[in-house]
């Protein structure tokens, strides 16, 4: 998640690619996924903070994490394979 290193990103969600000059911005979910990959954080102890954070099941939560991983895929700031 090397990748995930270099991206600067705003307690309000606002996320700078300095490698290609994008921006996007996520909502609260997105932002605490983020800081949880950037922390090393495993995509299973990614789904267990989810469940306890937000009002979700562990399915939900799963499934919301390989949505997001997906489209952080198709946005070229993530190169890793799904685990989940």
């Amino acid at each position: 998640m090397g990748k995930l290193q270099k991206l600067a990103i705003s307690d309000e969600g606002f996320i700078f690619d300095p490698e290609t000059g994008s921006s996007f911005t996520v909502n609260q979910t997105g932002l605490f996924i983020l800081k949880l990959l950037k922390e090393g954080k495993s995509q299973e102890e990614i789904v267990e903070a989810l469940t306890e954070e937000f009002d979700v099941s562990r399915g939900e939560a799963a499934r919301d994490l390989i949505d997001f991983l997906e489209q952080l895929r198709l946005n070229g700031l993530l190169r890793e394979e799904k685990n989940v």
